[in-house]
């Protein structure tokens, strides 16, 4: 079981940065695939980013690639989303996954777990 609350989301104007924590509670997370989807108002759920349990395979969407990082530490039980050059599109709830049982996914139907979403709003 893993128990995951997401922070850091808020409103920010386009071309700034917020940074995203996720904090995993569970004895697994350490070798848990830790990913990032989003959903905006009346749009279906997006990929962000995944990462493995060691950090050795990243994946990010083609939306947010160069201005996002996604990055773990495993001794906090943390994953971060570093968000920068934030745009208007960008608005949407993020939430935080966790998914035990796949190599690195972009797929959200595979990931187990889920946090409540923090949301974030960029303004124009």
């Amino acid at each position: 079981q893993v128990q995951l609350v997401e922070s850091g989301g808020g409103l920010v104007q386009a071309g700034g940065s917020l940074r995203l924590s996720c904090a995993a509670s569970g004895r697994t997370f350490s070798r848990a695939v830790m990913g990032w989807f989003r959903q905006a108002p009346g749009k279906e759920r997006e990929f962000v980013a995944a990462i493995s349990w060691n950090g050795g395979a990243i994946f990010y969407a083609d939306s947010v690639n160069g201005r996002f990082t996604i990055s773990r530490d495993n001794g906090k039980k943390t994953v971060y989303l570093q968000m920068n050059s934030l745009q208007p599109e960008d608005t949407a709830v993020y939430y935080c996954a966790a998914d035990g049982s796949h190599p690195v996914s972009r797929r959200w139907d595979e990931y187990d777990y889920w946090g409540q979403g923090t949301q974030v709003t960029v303004s124009s």
